[in-house]
């Protein structure tokens, strides 16, 4: 046999292998049924198979390689005991959620341009004709936005609470900063559920969501700028920023997901499609709900702390890139993809 005919007859045997894996990753114990377990059991005996005979003939390293990690990774599935919930949750953030992130990531494109479109609009807007804010945000949320943001105000590091201290005396600041984290969690968390829920009003109620919120945070900015009191908020969000707004786009995104499996479920019922589409959605905003976990806690630890802006701006710079870095590459590679040289 020559090696371009072994491996047209094996190739598909170790896909078939590697998406068990994968099944068996997503389980614990209790979820695997005798049958898969037969099955990697007898692909475990095939590939160990497959790789002697790879290395009778001499076919390459790349696939010796190939075959040895894929072997050695079903070894592990099949003898290891189960991953703790905390392992599991780790490698899917790390592998599982950019992944189904990727597979649809059209409808984050599309959720991306409902909310970054309208905020950098309004943002835009607002700075050229500051009167414009008033027809977006009411009077005591612009009084609001000017007690917190303003010089001496309550996120101005030099600014002094009611009492004479500094309101970032460190006494107090950690249980503080604990409670506004909760508050952030509660919030942040809810507005990306409300962007997901709502994408069973066939996308409608999202993509209200989405142009809403985009127009409002982008008229915050924008008045900010123009009150004097741009730098301050500026270098308060570009932190957790990178998070929570890209969070926004992503929870979004799973809410159009809904809405498509409802307005197009194929052969199936609109029920049956959103009952299978919708797995996917749910992953989609598990990952965007752990987003904004993340990002409550900077919001509430990092961002108000009493650091140079040019530090934050920086740290969110380079958040920035780590969080695009994150969504578009990590979880590649792998068992997954046969090395060219063996295709």
């Amino acid at each position: 046999m020559t090696k371009r005919a072994f491996l047209a007859a094996r190739r598909p045997r170790w896909e078939r292998f590697h998406e068990l894996l994968d099944r068996f990753d997503r389980r614990s114990l209790r979820g695997r049924t005798a049958a898969e377990a037969a099955e990697l059991s007898r692909g475990l005996r095939e590939l160990a198979a497959d790789l002697a005979t790879v290395r009778a003939h001499g076919w390459g390293e790349r696939l010796d390689g190939y075959l040895n990690t894929l072997l050695g990774k079903g070894h592990t599935a099949f003898y290891a005991a189960p991953p703790s919930p905390v392992a599991g949750f780790v490698r899917y953030l790390t592998r599982g959620f950019p992944r189904v992130f990727r597979k649809n990531g059209r409808f984050f494109l599309v959720a991306a341009a409902l909310f970054f479109g309208p905020f950098f609009a309004s943002w835009a807007a607002v700075a050229a004709k500051p009167e414009l804010a008033n027809r977006i945000l009411p009077a005591e949320q612009q009084a609001m936005f000017d007690e917190m943001y303003a010089e001496d105000g309550a996120l101005d590091p030099d600014g002094a609470a009611e009492d004479g201290r500094s309101a970032f005396d460190f006494g107090d600041y950690s249980q503080e900063r604990s409670g506004m984290a909760g508050f952030y969690v509660q919030h942040n968390v809810g507005i990306a559920l409300k962007c997901f829920a709502l994408g069973v009003t066939l996308g409608a109620g999202t993509i209200y969501v989405l142009l809403q919120n985009g127009l409002f945070l982008g008229a915050v900015f924008g008045y900010a700028g123009t009150s004097g009191n741009g730098e301050r908020l500026y270098s308060f969000a570009v932190t957790h920023g990178s998070f929570e707004l890209t969070a926004i786009a992503v929870a979004g995104g799973a809410g159009l997901m809904l809405g498509d499996a409802l307005l197009h479920p194929g052969r199936r019922s609109r029920l049956g499609s959103l009952m299978v589409r919708g797995r996917e959605a749910i992953q989609v905003a598990a990952g965007a709900a752990a987003m904004l976990v993340i990002a409550a806690g900077l919001e509430a630890f990092w961002s108000p702390a009493p650091i140079a802006p040019a530090i934050k701006y920086a740290v969110g710079a380079s958040l920035w890139v780590a969080v695009f870095a994150w969504l578009l590459l990590a979880g590649r590679g792998g068992p997954a993809d046969v090395p060219e040289a063996t295709r």
